[in-house]
């Protein structure tokens, strides 16, 4: 029996198709066990590099970049050094996959991820997939400044020079405002289920582990710390 071809294999034989099909069915449970295993801060997302304009095929944590099965490869991360190889390299050694390993990319809120692609070819050499990985490292390098402080000699801390500090208030500013951005901008204009859901993206990205994040994320929704504490019981228990 003649394999079925997709949208994008177009031109090619029904070996080659089948072939692909093949390949990209391995592939789909990979994705949510993945995504599963690695936790909330790993996006992992299956493309078919024939559909640009809908590529996304698979995928987990798609909170991590806001897309969706059938996003199109525009509304990925900047920077994608993956989806480039992969819509330009032509093995002449037929089916070779490859791999771009650890290389930033930029979500569209600025954050950057560290990414990793892996490949796949056909028998004659085209790309027809790839397996990507982006990772939002923003929590731990908030974990990381706040132990950096924590461990500092006292003496140290005596100095007028605070290492750290910058990147810290830069880091915590840009996750309370990505949060409050996407569920309405201002305080004003969030209902409370905006607020308690901006307040379950923040705790996501690590800002409740930093001294003063538990005041900031209050001061930005309007409302007052204990309400922060609230918000947070709600969502461990399911109530958002």
């Amino acid at each position: 029996m003649s394999a079925v071809k997709r949208k994008g294999d177009v031109g090619i034989s029904d070996a080659v198709a089948a072939e692909r099909a093949a390949v990209i069915n391995a592939l789909r449970p990979i994705v949510p066990m993945l995504a599963a295993m690695a936790g909330p801060h790993l996006e992992v997302v299956l493309h078919d590099v024939g559909k640009p304009e809908n590529s996304v095929i698979a995928i987990g944590n798609g909170h991590v970049s806001g897309r969706g099965i059938g996003s199109s490869v525009l509304e990925g991360p900047q920077n994608d050094k993956g989806f480039e190889a992969a819509t330009r390299l032509k093995s002449s050694e037929g089916a070779v996959h490859s791999l771009v390993e650890d290389y930033i990319t930029v979500t569209g809120s600025g954050r950057q991820l560290k990414s990793a692609s892996a490949i796949f070819r056909d028998s004659s050499g085209e790309p027809f997939a790839t397996l990507c990985l982006n990772a939002d490292v923003s929590g731990f390098q908030l974990a990381h400044g706040w132990l950096e402080q924590m461990l500092k000699p006292v003496t140290q801390a005596m100095t007028p020079a605070v290492t750290g500090a910058p990147e810290m208030d830069t880091l915590m500013r840009e996750i309370i405002d990505a949060a409050v951005a996407v569920r309405g901008g201002t305080a004003v204009s969030m209902k409370r289920e905006d607020k308690i859901r901006a307040v379950g993206e923040m705790q996501r990205r690590g800002l409740f582990i930093v001294k003063g994040g538990v005041e900031r994320a209050a001061a930005a929704l309007g409302v007052s710390r204990f309400t922060i504490y609230n918000y947070m019981e709600r969502i461990k228990r399911g109530q958002v």
